[in-house]
């Protein structure tokens, strides 16, 4: 059973859309008073038409032809500036009010979480900040206006239209009732079909962005003709939802056009009788044939504005529901207070990092029975019950399959997921009291997944610089990087612009240039989530020999699958299903002959070499 999702906020979107309008609202005062012109202009030129009939063609007083024709020219200009006006100032509302609704979808986005991106699929995303804002914009700047204008026009005629002759009006006004009960039943309709249209395209845009970032992938196994099905079918579905919606419009509005048409028949049928038998004036069966319009217009585009206000419902319920959701990973509104209120205490007590500030963190770590499983799937530990800690300036490095949860433990210090039990504590502070911009910014993670804007390679490593504006400090952090020889060797060197998620470029490069974009940033605690993993032995190795020479009062934390890059760690920590099964130096590892042990002899060979006798 489908349950309009609409049904209980139908009411609520104009209230919701209100406050994006309030600065243009002088704006939109404006334009009601230009179409109330432009109606009344509308009804007296019809009106001044029948005295044309009754006084200078019926009684022949010709002296007034020429006044009223000049009047009717008047009536027409002021008729077609006042219109002209209000749709250019109606436009301008619509769009001056998208603008603001796309800039808090923007800024919402940058709001939440991983636990919403983990769950919402970027073409629905794109499909909220682009047709649906658009569908809310047409409607702001043209149902709107062409709404009033409906009704404003058919309330006027009607009512001019019974001074002229109330039982040819009162006939017309028959038809009324029949008008609210389909158009009433069209958008009983229209609803769910709509929405359905909506979750459809969202569907198609999501398949149609993720074959983009695939195209490689798809050219590699030869899958197009299976990826063109799988979009035949997502198009046929949107087209199917599209056709729903069409098919609702045959059954209704064939209907509302015969009753466009029956207000022309009763006119000239019914208003002919009352001219014979002398009930009314030839002049004024002219004004009312003149006027039909205005009754006939509504009538006509009445179906269509149901459907264009059953878009925008539609529309609204699904931007609604992207400005509500809520991060789960929330600042405390005091945070700035109660950090600068614990760093003063613990300085107090001689327990602080003499560099602690409630601004700049020193980089100790501590993980206290840390726990952890994602929102979706609380019965799934990612990590069980960590224990460990990370003095300021140390290195601490993090092994593991694949899957044991290293990724997810690096999150957790610079906050992106809250402990599901237990505490992580930076600087020996909860992670949770600091306000997020201070720690976030002071934790920089290079990701597996490397990304890169389409920019110029100056301009991606200088993203989150502090001196930006140092092309020798760029260099700089490039050449620890193990960054700035590539580079140069390019053609416009730092001003090359690479391609949209830095195509072009091999995955060693991209690692390189993300590794020097953290270091720009200059972090007290640096995070490398297997950084080397797409670079040669030998580039490796001059990266951990810049690395080992930065300031040491630099935490870094670094995880690997190469023992080569972590080797050098005061700590280093291997995990086996969210689980610490080996901890301490390299030194202590080999000699333990456990788990990182083995994997050590693996990757020197000694195994290989022990099978075919070269172990002693």
């Amino acid at each position: 059973m489908y349950v309009d999702p609409t049904r209980n906020q139908n009411a609520g979107n104009l209230r919701w859309i209100l406050p994006y309008c309030k600065p243009d609202l002088p704006r939109v005062i404006g334009s009601v008073i230009l179409l109330f012109v432009n109606d009344a202009m509308a009804i007296a030129l019809p009106i001044l038409g029948g005295v044309i009939v009754d006084e200078v063609i019926t009684k022949r007083h010709l002296e007034l032809l020429t006044k009223l024709c000049v009047a009717m020219v008047l009536l027409t200009l002021v008729r077609v500036g006042s219109r002209y006006g209000y749709q250019m100032w109606m436009e301008r509302f619509g769009q001056n009010s998208i603008f603001r609704l796309v800039s808090d979808e923007y800024e919402k986005l940058h709001e939440l979480d991983f636990t919403y991106f983990n769950h919402t699929r970027n073409g629905d995303i794109m499909s909220r900040m682009t047709s649906d804002t658009d569908a809310i914009r047409h409607f702001l700047s043209w149902v709107s206006y062409q709404l009033a204008d409906c009704i404003v026009m058919f309330v006027a005629a009607l009512a001019a239209m019974f001074v002229l002759s109330w039982p040819l009006a009162l006939a017309l006004a028959c038809v009324t009732p029949i008008l609210f009960f389909l158009t009433r039943q069209l958008s009983t309709h229209a609803a769910p079909l709509f929405y359905a249209v909506r979750n459809s395209l969202a569907d198609l845009n999501s398949m149609v962005e993720e074959n983009i970032e695939g195209n490689r992938v798809v050219k590699a196994f030869v899958r197009e003709d299976y990826e063109t099905q799988k979009f035949d079918e997502r198009n046929d579905d949107y087209m199917q939802r599209n056709m729903d919606a069409a098919y609702n419009n045959r059954r209704f509005m064939p209907w509302l056009d015969g009753l466009g048409f029956s207000l022309q028949l009763i006119t000239l049928g019914f208003g002919g009788l009352l001219v014979i038998k002398g009930n009314m004036t030839l002049g004024a069966l002219v004004s009312f044939n003149s006027m039909l319009w205005m009754l006939d217009g509504p009538v006509r585009q009445s179906g269509w504005l149901i459907n264009d206000w059953q878009r925008f419902d539609a529309s609204c319920v699904k931007i609604r529901r992207l400005l509500t959701a809520t991060a789960r990973i929330q600042e405390k509104p005091d945070a700035k207070q109660t950090v600068a209120q614990a760093v003063d205490i613990r300085k107090r007590v001689g327990i602080a990092q003499p560099s602690t500030t409630p601004e700049r963190i020193s980089g100790e770590i501590r993980f206290d029975h840390v726990s952890f499983a994602f929102p979706d799937d609380p019965h799934t530990p990612i990590l069980k019950d960590l224990n460990f800690l990370v003095p300021a300036g140390t290195k601490l490095g993090i092994l593991g399959e694949t899957g044991s949860g290293k990724s997810t433990l690096v999150n957790l210090i610079a906050r992106f997921y809250d402990p599901t039990v237990g505490n992580v504590f930076i600087d020996g502070i909860d992670a949770r009291e600091w306000p997020l911009a201070t720690l976030r910014s002071q934790v920089s993670i290079v990701a597996q997944d490397t990304f890169l804007f389409s920019d110029t390679i100056g301009g991606n490593i200088s993203f989150g610089a502090t001196r930006r504006d140092d092309p020798e400090y760029i260099r700089k952090v490039s050449s620890v990087a193990g960054a700035d020889a590539f580079i140069r060797s390019m053609p416009q060197g730092y001003d090359t612009v690479v391609g949209e998620r830095g195509v072009g470029l091999s995955g060693g490069q991209k690692q390189r240039l993300s590794l020097a974009r953290a270091l720009a940033d200059d972090p007290p605690i640096l995070i490398m989530d297997d950084t080397t993993s797409a670079v040669d032995m030998e580039t490796e190795a001059g990266i951990q020999k810049q690395l080992s020479n930065l300031d040491a009062s630099k935490t870094i934390v670094t995880i690997a699958h190469r023992i080569s890059s972590i080797k050098d760690a005061n700590l280093i920590l291997v995990l086996e299903h969210g689980r610490i099964v080996e901890r301490g130096t390299h030194e202590d590892l080999v000699s333990a002959h456990g788990r990182y042990w083995s994997i050590y002899r693996k990757q020197l060979g000694l195994e290989a070499g022990k099978s075919q006798g070269f172990e002693k």
